[in-house]
């Protein structure tokens, strides 16, 4: 179960990329300087270039760092929007259900499956209203 991520841990719902910034200058042959906005002053400025990403040209991709609720310790809190779908998988001895769960910031095609007893115990309110489909 994903609830508090962090920059750079990795999971399902880690932020792969934020961003872009500009590079404002090299350092080396593998290390880029950036310009970060004021709201990352505690993130260091320079990034190997195995963690940098040449821009995507699509704007509606670009989550601004201002909707994300980005906390002084670099956290964030993933909420959900909607359950999308459930299914339940046989093993040999036993029967696993999962739901398919829509965070915010997220597309409908980054939506993860979570188990559901994990999501009843945080949001028991879903299951209360019926909201799952079948």
């Amino acid at each position: 179960m994903k609830g508090v991520m962090r920059f750079g841990k990795k999971g399902n719902l880690s932020p792969r990329y934020i961003g872009p910034y500009r590079i404002s200058k090299r350092i080396g042959n593998v290390a880029y300087e950036l310009e970060l906005p004021q709201e990352l002053a505690v993130v260091h400025l320079v990034f190997h270039i195995s963690m940098l990403k040449k821009c995507v040209g699509d704007p509606s991709l670009i989550i601004p760092t201002e909707d994300i609720d980005i906390k002084d310790n670099l956290s964030y809190e993933e909420i959900h929007v909607q359950i999308l779908d459930r299914q339940v998988r046989k093993l040999r001895t036993n029967e696993v259900s999962s739901v398919k769960v829509l965070w915010r910031n997220q597309f409908v095609e980054e939506a993860t499956w979570e188990a559901e007893e994990d999501m009843k115990k945080r949001y028991s309110h879903l299951f209360e209203s019926g909201e799952i489909p079948n």
